[in-house]
């Protein structure tokens, strides 16, 4: 397939800005943007071994340096550049050039390769192009919800509360702190806008040639340039290019959650909102689907010689030989998508950029995504494993762990998305407490909640909420006890005899739960080593006990090197971890982009619960993680206590923004 509009030397150009992109976003693991103290001078674009990375080799060029995401061992970048058909002389030079200089020296000058024209270009590559661009216009549009829907789902999620401060109503409420003067709002709001700022400007300064004005080559390129380039590596990264170089240690196909957070910092630097990217994966991943079909369908009147078939037995896709590009290497979890039948609309310009289907082939896409049979071929195309998800029912696998099931949440199945969440609940009544808080999110992921253990959660959950009901915890929260007694127990580990009263009756089903939130996280690591999501990038989030799961699935892949790019992005809230001698460290290095503990400093519940031995240690769901890169983020004013991450969570999502790059808490979000 002809390039859409990009010339041998634009595409060198998105290469680089790519490789400096993936470098950037290793470094933001541990530095990200707007983090003090790292941003003086140039100290965030320092060789690895002078910027906080550590390097086994203090070494000063690449092929001496395997932990970086540049590094050929990591399999990241020349694949990339072989797809892009880059002169091999040049990748030595493009890894050198990404890892050990500042990328605001550099970006500027790719930009304007970018935006120069050859004076060749075609009208037909103009055509393709300008198609390409309305192409994802109407597919993102498609993917936004409306006003109405919003509303809709806001106001169940409303619903939901109120019947849970029902039910749940305790004098634990009774701490909340009092509305707050305008001063302290005003005060409050002031933070707030100076963080943003410094977060801002970190951001303006990456890709600055000076910290007075953003790169003017930026003003020079168009949007449907910058739409252009996403496209090209995104089918790059999707695209399963034989890898000549045996020194990849890289082996698990699919979509790399590191290549997803370099194209988002990209999409940042080319200011393209990210829902943009989302409509070229979910247009690629539907295009990839109706050519396995059409494929699949002429198959049978092959000879087992044929291209087809040496591909399929091989298990590999040729992506590059067959559609240049458009075919991916997603292992499993794509059923046939729902919204193909909106492709027969745009079927007469995205079929010339696609060669292969052609202009009846999005509408054909429609009847064949319709069945459920059309699902499961299009499935089996793509190696899904069983069922994905949702057939994987994984009871007694590991010790005692009774329950392990993942429930389908959310309107975005069975329609190419390529990104995953997976939602874990902890602190539970009844089995609606597992789905409800994930309900009604604004995003465009295939979303998951998980299910587990829910007789013993239910059953802890339960017996901390009748001593919270007893007579004497009632009198000690109305006495405004408990918060100084977290305190105590945070300093000089104070224990009232009435709270040795409280550990002993709620002692062994909390360790019970604790006990099977580790084993349930070996579980979960479990399923995404296999790819049971479909290898495609993850984002992890849950709150109390559901965190510790989250928080041992990290450990367990941290265990090996080659377990980098599964996970995405995580949200732990409420987390009942120890902050020391957990090696925070070590999974920080397996999530790819922002990694954010949610933290409030009165659940004196969580506290106490967790007992005495463990808070020497501190605790993540009350204190900030020390951990370079881990944002801290305090939802005190959110969480009036434990219980309330049920009905909070959602909010302080919202808050979070994690659709962006960079780190963002804005309390400005009205509560709901």
């Amino acid at each position: 397939m002809p390039s859409l509009a990009l010339s041998p030397t634009q595409k060198y150009a998105a290469a680089a800005l790519f490789s400096l992109a993936l470098n950037q976003a290793q470094v933001h693991q541990t530095l990200p943007l707007g983090f003090p103290p790292d941003r003086q001078d140039d100290d965030v674009f320092k060789p690895s071994e002078e910027r906080g990375r550590k390097s086994s080799s203090g070494a000063d060029s690449v092929s001496d340096d395997p932990q970086l995401w540049v590094h050929q061992s990591a399999g990241l970048l020349r694949p990339v550049f072989k797809f892009l058909d880059v002169d091999s002389r040049a990748w030595d030079g493009l890894e050198e050039t990404a890892a050990y200089s500042p990328a605001k020296h550099h970006v500027g000058a790719f930009l304007r390769l970018l935006a120069e024209e050859s004076g060749q270009v075609s009208e037909e590559a103009a055509e393709k192009e300008l198609a390409l661009t309305n192409g994802v216009e109407a597919m993102s549009s498609s993917m936004e919800k409306t006003p109405a829907d919003y509303e809709s789902k806001k106001e169940k999620q409303r619903e939901y509360e109120h019947a849970c401060r029902e039910k749940f109503s305790t004098p634990e409420t009774m701490q909340e702190s009092k509305p707050k003067e305008k001063n302290d709002r005003d005060n409050g709001q002031q933070e707030l806008n100076t963080n943003i700022s410094i977060v801002e400007e970190a951001h303006v300064d990456s890709i600055s040639v000076s910290d007075e004005k953003p790169l003017e080559e930026l003003t020079m390129l168009s949007y449907g340039r910058k739409v252009a380039v996403l496209y090209e590596l995104l089918s790059a990264c999707l695209a399963d290019t034989p890898e000549d170089d045996k020194k990849s240690t890289r082996r698990r196909k699919g979509y790399d959650a590191r290549h997803r957070v370099a194209l988002r910092l990209l999409a940042t630097w080319f200011d393209v909102k990210w829902i943009k990217v989302e409509a070229i994966e979910t247009m690629i991943a539907c295009s990839a689907m109706a050519i396995l079909k059409e494929e699949e369908s002429k198959e049978e009147a092959r000879t087992p010689k044929s291209k087809w078939a040496k591909w399929k037995r091989g298990g590999i896709i040729g992506a590059a030989a067959l559609t240049g590009g458009t075919l991916l290497a997603v292992t499993g979890g794509l059923a046939a998508p729902a919204i193909a039948a909106g492709f027969g609309a745009l079927a007469p310009t995205l079929g010339t950029i696609i060669p292969v289907i052609g202009a009846g082939g999005f509408a054909a896409v429609a009847s064949a995504a319709g069945s459920v049979a059309g699902s499961v071929a299009v499935a089996a195309s793509f190696g899904a494993a069983g069922a994905g998800l949702t057939g994987s029912k994984m009871a007694r696998r590991i010790g005692e762990v009774d329950e392990f099931e993942f429930k389908a949440i959310g309107e975005n199945h069975n329609q190419g998305r390529l990104g995953v969440e997976i939602s874990v609940s902890g602190f539970v009544f009844e089995e609606e407490d597992f789905i409800r808080p994930w309900e009604g999110q604004d995003h465009n992921l295939e979303s998951y909640a998980l299910q587990w253990e829910s007789k013993n959660l239910i059953a802890v959950s339960t017996a901390i909420q009748d001593w919270l009901t007893s007579r004497i915890a009632m009198g000690m929260m109305k006495q405004g006890a408990m918060l100084t007694v977290l305190s105590g127990l945070l300093t000089a580990l104070a224990w009232p005899a009435t709270l040795l009263a409280l550990t002993d009756f709620i002692d062994s089903k909390w360790a019970i739960a604790v006990d099977r939130s580790d084993k349930a996280g070996k579980l979960l690591a479990e399923v995404l080593l296999k790819g049971l999501q479909g290898q495609r990038p993850v984002t992890l989030v849950g709150f109390s006990l559901g965190a510790r799961v989250i928080f041992r699935c990290l450990q367990i892949l941290a265990e090996s090197e080659t377990n980098a790019g599964l996970v995405e992005r995580v949200v732990l809230l409420g987390a009942p971890i120890a902050i020391k001698d957990m090696n925070w460290e070590a999974t920080r290095k397996v999530v790819s982009g922002r990694y954010v503990n949610a933290y409030s400093t009165n659940d004196w519940m969580l506290g106490i619960a967790f007992r005495a031995n463990l808070l020497t240690q501190g605790l993540a769901g009350i204190q900030p993680v020390d951990v370079p890169g881990i944002e801290n983020v305090d939802v005190t004013e959110v969480i009036d206590g434990h219980s309330s991450y049920l009905w909070s969570t959602q909010q302080i999502l919202e808050q979070l923004e994690l659709d962006t790059y960079y780190p963002v808490f804005n309390r400005r979000v009205v509560k709901l």
